[in-house]
C-alpha cells in the first residue's frame, strides 16, 4: 500500500515538473499571482490507516489498526487576492479498502468486531501562504462523518451493521499550479472520531456513545479551476 502511496506521490511530483510546457498549452485564465482563485474540483488517491486512540474513557477500544487504499474526489473554494496568503473552504466524499478480517468474535479489531471502512464525508477550511507565485503551502481542519461495517458475534449470532462516526480533522499539504486551471498536491491527514452510534437495517440506530477512533492519511491529488 505505501507503494501506491509512493507512486501517486511521484506522479504528483512529475506533474509539478511539467509544469513550465504545460502552461504554454494555452493563455492564462487567471493572472500569475492569483494562481489559486476560485472554484476547483478534483479527484484524491492514497494511504489509509484506522487505529484505536489512547483515551482510556472510550466505551470501545482494541489494539489493532486497518489500513488500506482512500479514494475519491473533492471540491472547494479559494480566495486568492494576490498576496501571499489564500483562504479557502472544501469538502470530500471518499471510500477506503482498509479492513480488519479476523474472527468476529474478537473485540480486539479496532474494538468493533470485524470492521471494514465505509465512506467518509467532510467539509472544512484551508489557509495557505505561497511559497512561490504558483506554490501553496496550506494547513487545513473541520468536520468528519465516517461509516464503519461492522461484522460483530454476540458468542451465537453473527450479524452485520454499521457505525457512524463523528469527529475532526486537521491536515496539512503543498498544492502546485500546473497550468492556469490544472494542480496538483500532496497532503497528510489526521483524524479522530469521538462520537459514534450502531445502525440498524430497519434504519432506526442508537444514541451517540463515546469512541476514540484514530486516521491517518496520506493522499495525492490533481483537479481543476473553473
Amino acid at each position: 500500500m505505501r507503494k501506491i502511496v509512493l507512486t501517486a506521490a511521484t506522479a504528483v511530483l512529475g506533474l509539478g515538473m511539467a509544469a513550465p510546457a504545460l502552461a504554454q498549452d494555452g493563455p492564462p485564465t487567471n493572472s500569475p499571482d492569483r494562481a489559486f482563485n476560485g472554484p476547483r474540483a478534483g479527484v484524491l488517491l492514497g494511504y489509509d490507516k484506522l487505529q484505536p486512540g489512547s483515551t482510556d474513557g472510550s466505551s470501545i477500544r482494541g489494539d489493532r489498526g486497518a489500513d488500506g487504499l482512500t479514494y475519491g474526489g473533492d471540491i472547494g473554494y479559494d480566495i486568492d487576492n494576490g498576496g501571499r496568503f489564500v483562504f479557502g473552504v472544501e469538502g470530500e466524499v471518499t471510500g477506503s479498502t482498509s479492513k480488519v478480517t479476523n474472527n468476529p468474535v474478537d473485540a480486539a479489531a479496532l474494538g468493533y468486531g470485524r470492521v471494514k471502512a465505509g465512506r467518509d464525508f467532510y467539509a472544512g477550511a484551508r489557509v495557505g501562504y505561497k511559497l512561490q507565485p504558483t506554490t501553496l503551502l496550506y494547513v487545513k481542519g473541520g468536520y468528519t462523518n465516517a461509516r464503519l461495517d461492522l461484522t460483530a458475534n454476540n458468542g451465537t449470532v453473527t450479524t452485520g451493521q454499521h457505525y457512524t462516526l463523528d469527529g475532526y480533522r486537521v491536515g496539512a499539504g503543498v498544492e502546485q499550479a500546473i497550468t492556469a486551471r490544472t494542480y496538483a498536491k500532496l497532503e497528510y491527514r489526521y483524524s479522530n472520531y469521538g462520537n459514534a452510534r450502531l445502525e440498524f437495517a430497519n434504519g432506526a440506530n442508537t444514541n451517540n456513545f463515546s469512541v476514540d477512533t484514530d486516521r491517518h492519511q496520506v493522499l495525492a491529488g490533481v483537479g481543476f479551476r473553473f
